[in-house]
């Protein structure tokens, strides 16, 4: 009997996830079909009750259900946690368990891909949703010297501040080595220029620009404010090229696009599920393909 892996989200016409995944299922000859399971809010609890049956192994969660998903799994492991998202489901004995990999798939691609280290720097993040709670945690734990947070919905990127604040009191209250500069700024602020002074990395982490989303070919950026010489860093990997990434080069930056922190986070779901390491040069070359139509 075929087992199945599916991919929790919507819109998913965008997604490449089913094509690398089953690359790297197919490489090790394991009877496991990836699929994209496009859920509205409403299906969303019976698609998670469905990953309990026999042929399922678990699921990767996407936009919009990083958070909402938390209350209907049995448990979330300690990093899932802290961030308050989960994008991987593993089911263990008929429990669901949450994990989340987005945090590794960030900062492995900005370390192979980006070649920065966040450690002493500044940084801008633009997003502060499930996927922007996986990538400040870690800019934290790297120690960055400043994180400013913005967000369409002030509260959202306020709260989540806080809760980074909290965070590092907790786990380190007697550091005297490193303190960062962590706040909340209005989206508006956006459009200044003087926002982004003396920023070394910019992280896009909403939706904006994505294909197949109500804002395909918008930026969050105009090209006036991209300052030369920073690394933008956009998580959305559907088109290859963002508008973002787009008007950043003509502005001489340096850019990052979001399929190598798919294709790892990816990987690190993969040997969740499977127990196996990743094939992931597999995994990149095919996603690549999906996206660009290169061979």
């Amino acid at each position: 009997m075929s087992r199945y892996i599916g991919l929790i989200g919507y819109p998913l016409r965008h997604s490449v996830s089913p094509y690398f995944q089953q690359a790297a299922l197919d490489y090790y000859g394991l009877d496991i079909r990836y699929e994209a399971w496009e859920t509205s809010p409403a299906e969303l609890p019976d698609i998670v009750r469905n990953l309990r049956k026999p042929q399922n192994i678990g699921a990767n969660v996407t936009v919009p259900y990083k958070e909402t998903v938390l209350p209907l799994l049995d448990g979330i492991d300690d990093l899932a946690r802290s961030i308050g998202a989960v994008n991987t489901i593993v089911k263990k004995d008929d429990r669901l368990l949450g994990s989340n990999t987005d945090a590794y798939g960030f900062i492995e691609a900005l370390d192979k891909e980006g070649h920065l280290d966040p450690e002493g720097k500044q940084v801008i993040m633009l997003g502060a949703g499930g996927v922007a709670r996986a990538v400040t945690f870690v800019l934290v734990q790297r120690k960055v010297a400043s994180l400013g947070i913005s967000d369409g919905i002030f509260e959202r990127a306020s709260t989540l501040a806080e809760n980074l604040v909290r965070y590092i009191k907790e786990a380190s209250p007697s550091s005297k080595d490193w303190e960062a500069s962590i706040s909340a700024f209005q989206w508006q602020n956006l459009g200044s220029a003087g926002t982004f002074v003396d920023c070394d990395l910019i992280v896009h982490c909403t939706t904006i620009g994505m294909k197949d989303s109500p804002q395909e070919g918008q930026s969050p950026l105009s090209l006036e404010v991209i300052p030369k010489n920073v690394l933008v860093y956009d998580v959305v990997y559907n088109p290859w090229l963002t508008p973002l990434l787009r008007l950043a080069q003509k502005a001489g930056a340096n850019i990052l696009g979001g399929l190598p922190m798919l294709v790892y986070q990816g990987a690190a779901s993969f040997k969740l599920w499977t127990g196996k390491e990743a094939p992931v040069d597999i995994m990149l070359k095919r996603a690549k393909e999906m996206l660009t139509g290169e061979q």
